[in-house]
């Protein structure tokens, strides 16, 4: 069954087709959580919180068309809500890392991952949008409710910061 046609049912209270979207998508879903949190039981916790907004709230699509940037726009939603939250949660490996006083590898800090994540999260999500999600310019402005103008500034500005950052991990 075509896609469209299963966010038409879904959109009528199927459940059943809501169920196959989501299975088509959880995968890509899950990675993108991945990017923003780095850690795979918080980002599952990000997929289900998504897929819950997303069911409770299907009915309020008003594009079929545009099932999946609907259900990724949640999801980053849903990411930087959790990011806020628990900004001051300090992971239990740092903690160690800090008490042991350990020195990080040169090789782990080049990460481009963790180049990405010390960007601000406006440039983090335009990155992630255009080059892990392969979205268009069009697209990742249409998603984020802004003209393209302002998703091309801040694609070239997050580029120019990961250039800088990477350039001096590297010296």
């Amino acid at each position: 069954m075509p896609q469209l046609s299963k966010v038409k049912k879904a959109k009528r209270g199927n459940d059943k087709a809501f169920q196959e979207l989501v299975e088509e998508e959880k995968n890509k879903l899950y990675r993108m959580a991945y990017l923003y949190v780095k850690n795979e039981n918080d980002a599952i916790d990000i997929v289900h919180e998504t897929i819950y907004k997303a069911y409770i709230s299907i009915k309020k699509l008003k594009e079929p068309d545009y099932f999946t940037t609907w259900l990724t726009k949640i999801l980053i939603n849903t990411a930087l809500d959790y990011i806020k939250k628990n900004k001051n949660i300090i992971p239990f490996e740092e903690i160690e890392r800090y008490e042991t006083n350990e020195k990080v590898p040169i090789a782990e800090s080049l990460d481009l991952v963790d180049a990405l994540d010390r960007l601000e999260e406006k440039y983090k999500t335009v990155i992630i949008l255009r080059y892990y999600k392969g979205l268009q310019i069009k697209e990742i402005a249409h998603m984020l409710d802004c003209p393209e103008g302002t998703v091309k500034t801040n694609l070239h500005r997050a580029i120019n910061k990961l250039r800088v950052d990477l350039r001096e991990e590297c010296l």
